[in-house]
Formats: structure tokens, sequence, C-alpha cells
């Protein structure tokens, strides 16, 4: 906001404008993070076929698709809080797998555990 703006408006007028800044920022940064979660899953599974993958192939995959969600999951609730309540647009303009749809928000075990 240029300076002349501010000194025409009241304190809750800049306010709301550093408001609408700062979430616009944040819905930025989720989705340039939701998009950088969902080429790592696509280029995980560009290198690695499904067919008779070891175990520890499948549980890094199962982490990119935790982390994909967890991103996902970041968008949505930040679209949300800017008054975008539909996400299907997300889903079919983001390409979000199903798999990754389905673990949207969920907390991996690991971070549950307590503090020592």
């Amino acid at each position: 906001m240029s300076r002349d703006l501010r000194l025409h408006r009241t304190p809750v007028d800049v306010l709301n404008y550093e408001i609408v800044q700062e979430q616009a920022s944040a819905f930025g940064r989720m989705g340039r993070a939701l998009e950088q979660a969902l080429a790592k899953l696509r280029e995980f599974d560009a290198s690695h076929p499904p067919s008779d993958a070891p175990a520890s192939t499948r549980q890094a995959r199962r982490a990119l698709v935790m982390e994909a969600g967890h991103a996902l999951w970041m968008f949505v609730v930040q679209r949300e809080a800017c008054g975008m309540r539909d996400s299907r647009p997300v889903m079919r303009d983001y390409k979000v797998p199903g798999e990754v749809q389905r673990c949207m928000g969920l907390v991996p075990a690991t971070s549950m555990r307590p503090a020592k």
C-alpha cells in the first residue's frame, strides 16, 4: 500500500489490508508446496514401476503420498480461510490422485508420539 493511501485510511483499513496480503502470501506458499509434493510423487512413480516393488520402495512411496496429503490439507484449509469452500477445482486442476485425497489431513503416527 502506498504511503498516500495509508494517510487516508483508518487503522482498521490498514490492518485489514495487511491481513489480506498475508492470506494471499500464505495461499501462494501452500499452493507451491502442494505442487512440489505432487511433483515428487509423480517423479517417484515414473522412476519406480509398481510391480513387485520391495517393501522399502513401497514405504518411501507411502511417505511421499502422506507428504502430498499433508500439503493438500494445508492448501485446502488456506483456501477455506480465504472463503473458497469448494475443493473440487483443486483436485481437478492439480490432478490430485485419489490416494492423496484420502490421506488429506492425516497425521503421521511418528508425529503423535510424545516428546522425550
